[in-house]
Order: structure tokens, then C-alpha cells, then sequence
């Protein structure tokens, strides 16, 4: 699922580049955590990076040695420090992050461009697959109007008690219709229902392996014109290393392979949070 703002011993790594202009590869372990803005988030800096490390360049020269950035553990918190997080969901995120699975849920920064991308569609029907404790959904939820609404699917009850508390608290519980269950029944129920083509928005941040299935099945629901995000699509970094080939990454891998050779949306792979991809249904 998502990267999560309490990340314990998270591998991160920057580059350098030397006289030889070969990137050298340091290796920084990181333990983060986030009590809100201005100092409100808290990095346990083991490392100290200088702001001309927060950039590599493109070693390809077809790229014109582009700079480009790379997210230091400084540079993060800045960011982080420029997210309008809205009170419930640092409330929200602040109780989830003593919960098992907390890396599961998305960050402030993810979430706020979630919340943007619903604004600027002028989303009314949205759908959510892989709710956890509701942070995206509840910061979608937010920005849809009075009469909008979000079909908020998960699996997992216990998680979805806290959702509801602050779906309850946030006053969007109206907006929210939850499918607790296996993701893939309720889309394949919502089609069912007549509701292929009607939504406007939908969310992605569940099991791996799933994707694809998903995917299809999101296509059928969304209009044309309509937004698709993918979460994940970087997976820590390991679909770029040959060397990693486990269930998970292999599947992401061969997911992303299969939306870049597919012509039925155009694409964006977004470097936030563990990676997003955002699909715009042609």
C-alpha cells in the first residue's frame, strides 16, 4: 500500500556526482517521525546533506544532463512544512500512526494532491480501492461537493472502524459509501449495478499483485475524461533493480510495462510519496 509518513529504518538514497561525473551512491537509513508543520515533523537526521546533493543528473545525454531533483531527508521536511494539512487529517494520521500496517497509509503530500486532482476534474463520483484507516478517502471526501460521493473499498474491519469514526467526525459520512469486502466483487458489482462510464475519480492503493485486474475493471467505471491514480508504482525503488524479483515487484513491474503500451489513457508517473500514476481515460 501507500508510503506512510512513519517510516522506521527506511533505505534512502542520494546521489552525488563526482569530478569523473560518475554518480556515486550514498546510502542513508532513516527513521522519521511526524507530529504536524512547523516542527510538527520530526527527522531523526542521522545523515546531513547539502542542498547541492539534492540534485543527480541524467547520465543518458539524450537528456542534456538534465538536473533532477532528489528528495533529501531536509529537503522532505520543507515540503512536508508546505502541506495544507486540514486538522482531522493530521488528527487522523496521528492516531494511525500507532496502528499495525501504518506505512500503508498515504502521505499529506500525497494526499493533498489527490484532493487537488478531484477539485480540478470537478469530480462528483469518486471511487477509492484500499481505504485502510481513510486518510486519502477522508481528504478526498473533504473536497467533493454536498452531493458528491465516494465508494470507499476495503477488506479489513478493523480499519475501517477508525475510517468511520472520522468520516463521523469530519462530517463527510454521507459522502462515503463503504464496501467492505474484497475490492475486485464491489467494482465488479458496481458494473453490475449499471454503473459502468459514471465516475469521475478513482484511487488505487491495495494489493499489489491485483493491479491490473483492478485497472480493467476501473476502466469500464471511469467516463472518458475521467482520472485513474495508481500508488505504489515505484515500489521503494525495486522495479529498477534487476536483482529484485519477487511477486510484488515483478507484478508492479510488468503493470507499469503494460500501462505504458496502453493506448486507451495517457499517462504521468508522479516521483511522490512510493510513486503515482496518474491515468487520464481516453
Amino acid at each position: 500500500m501507500a508510503s506512510s509518513l512513519v517510516v522506521n529504518r527506511f533505505a534512502f538514497f542520494v546521489f552525488r556526482e563526482t569530478k569523473k561525473t560518475v554518480l556515486k551512491l550514498h546510502y542513508y537509513s532513516l527513521s522519521a517521525s511526524f507530529r504536524g508543520c512547523k516542527s510538527n515533523y520530526r527527522f531523526a537526521r542521522n545523515c546531513f546533506v547539502s542542498s547541492a546533493d539534492a540534485f543527480i543528473v541524467a547520465d543518458d545525454d539524450k537528456y542534456g544532463n538534465k538536473q533532477i531533483i532528489s528528495v533529501t531527508p531536509r529537503l522532505y521536511d520543507y515540503m512536508l512544512c508546505n502541506v495544507r494539512e486540514p486538522e482531522i487529517l493530521r488528527q487522523l494520521r496521528e492516531e494511525t500512526a500507532g496502528m499495525r500496517g501504518c506505512q500503508m497509509q498515504v502521505s499529506p503530500d500525497q494526499a493533498q494532491l489527490l484532493a487537488m486532482l478531484v477539485q480540478i476534474l470537478g469530480a462528483k463520483r469518486c471511487i477509492e480501492v484500499g481505504v485502510y484507516t481513510g486518510y486519502s478517502s477522508l481528504a478526498i471526501a473533504l473536497v467533493l461537493p454536498e452531493s458528491g460521493c465516494l465508494v470507499a473499498c476495503e477488506r479489513d474491519g478493523r480499519s475501517l472502524e477508525v475510517a468511520k469514526k472520522y468520516y463521523n467526525q469530519a462530517g463527510v459520512s454521507h459522502k462515503v459509501n463503504i464496501k467492505h469486502g474484497l475490492a475486485a466483487d464491489s467494482l465488479k458489482s458496481l458494473i453490475l449495478n449499471g454503473e459502468s462510464s459514471s465516475y469521475d475519480f478513482a484511487f488505487v492503493d491495495a494489493d499489489k499483485k491485483m493491479y491490473q485486474e483492478y485497472f480493467e475493471l476501473f476502466l469500464q467505471l471511469v467516463r472518458v475524461g475521467g482520472v485513474i491514480v495508481i500508488d505504489n508504482v515505484l515500489w521503494h525503488g525495486k522495479v529498477a533493480d534487476p536483482m529484485v524479483n519477487d511477486a510484488k515487484t515483478v507484478s508492479i513491474r510488468n503493470f507499469n510495462k503494460n500501462l505504458m503500451e496502453d493506448k486507451r489513457v495517457s499517462i504521468s508517473m508522479v516521483p511522490i510519496g512510493d510513486g503515482m500514476t496518474i491515468c487520464r481515460k481516453l
